[in-house]
C-alpha cells in the first residue's frame, strides 16, 4: 500500500507539472502578429484648371424659350427681306416692259416700300434684340443702293425703278436717305413710340402721294414755289394725315399704343400740316425731302407725344 501511495504521489506531482508547464508556455507565448499592411504613396495630384464650367443640368424648356425668339426674328428678317426684294424686282420688271412709267414705279416703290416695312414690324418677337433684326432689312437694301450707285455692280431695272433720270449716282442720295430713315425709325423707336411710325407715314405716304398727285393735276402752282402745286401739298396734308391714323389704329388694335384718340386726331393733325408746310418750301435742291420730311414729323411728334 505503501508502495502505491508513493506512485500515485509521484504520478500526480508529474503530472501537475506537466499541466503547469503547458499552461505556463501557452500564456507566456506571444500575441500573433497582425497580416503586413502595404503603406503605399499617394497618388500625385495633377495640376487641372477649369477653364469652362457648365451648369448640371439645363432644361429643355429653357432652351427652348431662349431660341425661340431667335428663330421668329430670323424668320420674319427673311420674309420682309423676300418681301422687299420681291417688290422691287416687281417694279423692275414692269419698268422694263413699259408697263408703268418710271416715275410712277419711283413713287409706288417709295410709297409701299417703307409702309409694308412697318406694317410688319409686329412679326417680329417682344425680345430686346428683334428691332435689331428688322434694321437688317432697310440695311441690306442701303448696301445694294451703295453698290449699284458706284456702278460697282450693273441693275438696270433698279436705276429705273428708283431714279428720276437713270442715273447710277441717284441711289445715293433720295433713295439712300431713305433707307437710312428706316433703320432710324426701327433702331430708336420701333414698336414703342408714335413717332417712328408717324414720321414714315409722312415720309412714304404723305410724300410719295403728293408727287403722284401734283405731276397729274398740279397746273396751280405755289406762290413761293414754282416746282410745288396746290394739289401736291393738300395731297401730301391730307394722305400724310390719314395713313398716320390708319397706322397707329393698327398698332392700337395689336396692343402696341394706348391712345386719346381725340387728343390723338389733334396731335397729327399737326404734324402733318408742319411737314407739308416744310415740303413746300423751296430748298429741295438743298436738302432733300426724305430728311426733310421724316426728321420734321419726328421732332413735333416727340413734342406732341412726349415720346
Amino acid at each position: 500500500m505503501a508502495l502505491l501511495s508513493c506512485t500515485l504521489t509521484l504520478s500526480h506531482s508529474s503530472l501537475r507539472r506537466h499541466v503547469h508547464k503547458y499552461t505556463t508556455s501557452i500564456h507566456l507565448s506571444p500575441p500573433p502578429s497582425p497580416p503586413p499592411r502595404w503603406n503605399l504613396p499617394n497618388p500625385p495630384v495633377l495640376p487641372f484648371r477649369r477653364l469652362v464650367s457648365f451648369p448640371s443640368y439645363i432644361p429643355r424648356s429653357s432652351l427652348l424659350s431662349a431660341t425661340a425668339p431667335l428663330l421668329q426674328d430670323a424668320g420674319a428678317t427673311a420674309t420682309v427681306l423676300a418681301g422687299a426684294y420681291g417688290l422691287v424686282r416687281t417694279f423692275d420688271t414692269l419698268t422694263q416692259r413699259n408697263l408703268i412709267q418710271q416715275s410712277l414705279s419711283r413713287k409706288l416703290v417709295h410709297i409701299l416700300s417703307g409702309l409694308l416695312f412697318a406694317g410688319c414690324w409686329p412679326i417680329f418677337s417682344t425680345s430686346a434684340q428683334a428691332r435689331y433684326f428688322a434694321s437688317v432689312v432697310p440695311l441690306v437694301n442701303c448696301l445694294r443702293l451703295i453698290v449699284h450707285g458706284f456702278s460697282l455692280v450693273t441693275d438696270e431695272g433698279l436705276i429705273k425703278s428708283v431714279t428720276r433720270e437713270g442715273n447710277p449716282q441717284e441711289l445715293l442720295r433720295g433713295p439712300l436717305y431713305y433707307v437710312l430713315i428706316l433703320i432710324l425709325c426701327a433702331l430708336v423707336f420701333w414698336r414703342e413710340s408714335p413717332t417712328g411710325v408717324i414720321s414714315l407715314a409722312m415720309m412714304c405716304g404723305g410724300d410719295g402721294v403728293a408727287d403722284i398727285i401734283g405731276r397729274r393735276f398740279g397746273s396751280l402752282k405755289l406762290p413761293y414755289n414754282q416746282h410745288k402745286s396746290w394739289a401736291g401739298s393738300l395731297s401730301m396734308l391730307t394722305c400724310g394725315f390719314l395713313i398716320s391714323i390708319g397706322m397707329l389704329s393698327y398698332y392700337s388694335a395689336l396692343g402696341y399704343f394706348q391712345l386719346d384718340w381725340t387728343w390723338t386726331i389733334q396731335r397729327v393733325a399737326l404734324v402733318a400740316l408742319v411737314a407739308t408746310v416744310v415740303e413746300s418750301l423751296p430748298i429741295t435742291e438743298v436738302v432733300d425731302d426724305n430728311i426733310t420730311v421724316p426728321l420734321v414729323s419726328m421732332v413735333v411728334s416727340m413734342l406732341s407725344f412726349g415720346y
